[in-house]
């Protein structure tokens, strides 16, 4: 069934951080890329709704989407898909990757997604994410090389460095920020604590950290992150899942967000 639209932020644990599965969605299928480089991509599966059911199963409360192929040409290719993981699920989706417009959004809305993640559209035109914060749930996504913030898939720099891409989306009725570490994505080698670290301390939205997560206890060192008693709100994990790293039933309960 579809998840609930007007599900309020409320879905979030009392437990931080919120774990978020993830699937990467390219020519249909889940993928993984390493360190954002297309031509580095290992096949997880060709089955995302199975795949997508499989995490809520695990006891997942949200499943976090990203369309591959959209995010580099903007051309939303597996939108079809992301609209039939949104329906068979019972747990709120969050999808970004080449939402560029109020019609990509307000399509996806329509189709389910609980929350969607402005990326480089953001960057590049910030009133949109108020014009889109105006008809449902938006988080901005800041995919990070080092301290520059990336942007087309992470192909192109964007000359904006993460320090003032935090400031500029404060107030704009953004949800969350979803931050990755591209140089740490898919590495399985440890989130970058620092970044996470300067990102609390600098924004009042909620921080969703992705990349590098790889052994449960880089769980543990996300949950520990405490600045001025504000915390990771979430932790998006891709490769972890996949590889057997991570179980997510095991993380969950390890978080204290078991069913």
């Amino acid at each position: 069934m579809t998840a609930d639209p007007a599900l309020s932020p409320a879905v979030f644990p009392a437990v931080f951080p919120a774990v978020f599965p993830a699937i990467d969605l390219r020519g249909g299928r889940c993928v993984r890329l390493l360190r954002g480089d297309y031509g580095r991509e290992t096949v997880y599966g060709d089955d995302p709704v199975a795949q997508a059911l499989a995490f809520q199963e695990a006891g997942a409360r949200w499943v976090h989407v990203v369309d591959l192929d959209a995010a580099r040409t903007g051309d939303p290719v597996n939108r079809p898909v992301v609209a039939a993981i949104a329906g068979a699920l019972d747990v709120p989706v969050q999808t970004g990757g080449g939402i560029r417009s109020v019609d990509d959004a307000t399509a996806l809305f329509a189709a389910g997604v609980r929350r969607v993640v402005l990326g480089t559209a953001a960057v590049e035109r910030p009133d949109l994410v108020a014009e889109v914060a105006s008809l449902g749930a938006v988080a901005v996504g800041l995919d990070v090389r080092g301290r520059e913030v990336a942007v087309r898939g992470w192909t192109e720099s964007s000359g904006l460095l993460l320090g003032p891409a935090l400031r500029r989306f404060e107030g704009l009725g953004a949800e969350a920020l979803v931050i990755t570490q591209i140089e740490r994505d898919g590495t399985l080698e440890g989130p970058d604590i620092g970044m996470y670290r300067e990102a609390l301390g600098s924004t009042h939205l909620d921080v969703l950290a992705s990349g590098g997560v790889g052994i449960p206890e880089h769980l543990d060192e996300l949950a520990a992150l405490d600045v001025a008693g504000r915390k990771v709100a979430g932790v998006i994990v891709g490769r972890a899942l996949y590889e057997g790293t991570v179980d997510l039933s095991e993380a969950l309960a390890r978080l204290g967000q078991e069913r």
